[in-house]
């Protein structure tokens, strides 16, 4: 069950809106769910930039595409 104020956002989610939700919500770190609202995983802003940094990324790269997001503990 998802019981503290971190943002959830789902893995169909490109970076930029999940960048996008950090920044709004003033967060250092996502929940990254699944269809079904299953928490999947969580990333952090150094991940997401990380993976901006990287010379294959695209703007059209979805969370679930990155396939190294942590697992939830």
């Amino acid at each position: 069950m998802h019981t503290d104020a971190t943002p959830r956002v789902w893995d169909d989610m490109t970076v930029e809106v999940a960048l996008s939700v950090m920044a709004g919500a003033r967060v250092g770190h996502l929940h990254v769910c699944d269809a079904d609202g299953g928490l999947t995983g969580r990333i952090t802003l150094a991940e997401l930039n990380a993976f901006r940094a990287d010379a294959g990324y695209t703007d059209r790269i979805r969370l679930r595409d990155l396939g190294g997001v942590p697992a939830a503990a």
